[in-house]
């Protein structure tokens, strides 16, 4: 089994690779953790708080990025997807679920306060993963860890 792990360094995200990590080794599983990345959005990045006050310089946002997977998940993988910087929406969802299938995930968990409710949000990023049927989803809608505590 291959889980997967959406990773935005978000404190709701943080706490889904949490539960992975503790998943995985109770299962004795391999975690893949995917970010995708709109290269050169600066505010989405300090949306994120992948930036401070500098400008918007990709290797910054990478090293930050692995600097708190590297904490919370030390034996995962990472794989950073760049995409356009202002991609449509649907983008990064669609390459969160491209990548799920590509590793031939059993499961993905996803951090998000509102996945798979009746009424989800159009742009949702998370909305959309969880639709998928090529892999199961452990949504984590209740954040134990804080994103900042890996700093």
């Amino acid at each position: 089994m291959t889980i997967v792990v959406p990773f935005d360094g978000t404190d709701i995200s943080a706490s889904a690779l949490d539960r992975a990590v503790e998943l995985g080794g109770a299962l004795d599983e391999q975690i893949e953790v995917v970010t995708v990345v709109p290269k050169g959005n600066e505010q989405f990045a300090r949306d994120r708080g992948w930036l401070d006050g500098e400008g918007y310089d990709h290797e910054t946002v990478e090293a930050r990025l692995s600097g708190q997977v590297r904490r919370l998940a030390p034996g995962s993988s990472l794989e950073i997807v760049p995409v356009g910087p202002y991609a449509p929406p649907g983008t990064i969802a669609n390459r969160i679920r491209r990548y799920a299938k590509t590793r031939d995930a059993t499961l993905v968990v996803v951090g998000s306060e509102n996945a798979g409710r009746i009424s989800t949000n159009l742009s949702s990023v998370a909305g959309t993963v969880v639709t998928e049927r090529a892999y199961d989803v452990l949504i984590v809608r209740n954040r134990w860890i804080s994103a900042e505590d890996l700093l």
